[in-house]
């Protein structure tokens, strides 16, 4: 995770403080793997499929105030308790940012970051499980604020349980 970011310029007294700048520099699919795990079996699913989808965040400075933001979705599908796919992939995107202080750069990148990323990821998950065989998936928005602020909590909690007692 990026820790480190170009200070933004303190105001002066008068001075209305630089509002951050956010330029999305190129997006891509980074990695990805989409197994059709009925097809290989020979098996038709009868019912529609459960899902279950989860998240996770990446970033780092690539240099000076460029940053690569990563969203890692995994997607299982089952049906009657049988594997139907597996869907597996890394979005990223490079971005441009400015003018947000050291101690925000972190919330940044991984709130505001993939926020302009998901809806292209979300098309790609459509595009691919219809392309596999499959009604498309259309994934719900994602509130990448609370993702965070889950994530902060789990951190918290994994010191708390790893901290000597006294």
């Amino acid at each position: 995770m990026a820790e480190e970011a170009t200070p933004a310029a303190a105001p002066t007294a008068g001075q209305v403080p630089l509002q951050p700048k956010l330029k999305v520099l190129s997006q891509y699919v980074r990695d990805m793997s989409f197994e059709n795990v009925a097809a290989q079996k020979g098996v038709t699913p009868t019912t529609q499929p459960a899902f279950n989808v989860q998240v996770g965040l990446d970033a780092q400075k690539k240099q000076d105030s460029h940053y690569e933001v990563v969203i890692k979705l995994q997607v299982n599908a089952t049906a009657n308790d049988e594997k139907v796919f597996i869907l597996e992939i890394e979005y990223a995107g490079l971005f441009n940012v400015e003018n947000v202080p050291e101690s925000q750069i972190h919330p940044f990148l991984l709130i505001e970051c993939p926020r302009q990323i998901f809806p292209y990821l979300r098309r790609i998950v459509s595009d691919i499980t219809h392309d596999g065989g499959f009604p498309p998936l259309n994934l719900d928005n994602i509130d990448f604020l609370a993702l965070y602020q889950q994530e902060l909590q789990r951190r918290a909690q994994a010191e708390a349980a790893a901290a000597p007692k006294n």
